[in-house]
């Protein structure tokens, strides 16, 4: 079996009801690699982020991570190997209010089991590779909206991933942080070996990609 994919995805179908809304994808993520999914709204994208995340489960066919099947693991396992292998950035950026931003990113750390020495030791680096060295012990409120989502990108980072994948990551920030955060995408990615998978509407984003990958209804075309 072929070990140079991070995440690979076979034959995988997805239905609501009467509407199959995956229709028998396949698809190999690179380790370093920036991979985006294009298409409509309703072509399937973000629910096949879900399920690359392990977030709900396919109808049929089988993610591997690593080239183990994930479709073994119970809902506790499946809670672990999220937290051990995968970053989550969303379109909205989902911090704690009453936590600051250091402490908003240390959580998924914290979880794992570090200490709070070690946690805020792993993600001060991070903080200085985005720009927010100086903004650490601000609450959300204090941030702007193109800070807030860096933020949510250190949390993201802290447990080392494997893969961080993010779903329309830039689609509620002005174009200038846009586009200041997809520079950041391939800085981490450069400079960490960070693999992206990356659901967007904005074409600036896919441009930049490793692969853009367009998918209509249910369908890679």
């Amino acid at each position: 079996m072929d070990n140079s994919f991070l995440i690979r995805a076979e034959k995988v179908k997805k239905r609501y009801g009467n509407l199959e809304v995956l229709k028998g994808i396949d698809l190999e993520i690179k380790p370093a690699e920036i991979v985006c999914i294009t298409g409509e709204s309703g072509a399937g994208k973000s629910t096949l982020l879900h399920i690359l995340g392990t977030l709900d489960k396919p109808d049929e066919g089988e993610i591997y991570y690593k080239n183990i099947p994930v479709s073994g693991l119970n809902k506790q396992q499946l809670a672990a190997f999220r937290n051990q292998n995968l970053g989550f950035v969303f379109q909205f950026h989902q911090l704690l209010p009453e936590f600051t931003a250091l402490e908003n990113a240390c959580m998924p750390a914290w979880i794992a089991g570090l200490g709070k020495k070690e946690a805020e030791d792993r993600a001060m680096p991070l903080f200085a590779m985005l720009g927010l060295e100086g903004r650490m012990q601000h609450k959300p409120s204090a941030l702007s909206g193109g800070e807030q989502q860096r933020v949510s990108v250190v949390r993201a980072l802290i447990n080392n991933p494997g893969v961080v994948l993010a779903d329309e990551p830039s689609g509620n920030l002005d174009s200038k942080n846009a586009r200041s955060l997809h520079e950041y995408f391939l800085k981490l990615r450069d400079e960490l070996g960070q693999t992206f998978i990356i659901v967007t509407h904005n074409p600036e984003l896919a441009e930049l990609a490793d692969r853009n990958l367009h998918m209509v209804d249910g369908v890679f075309q």
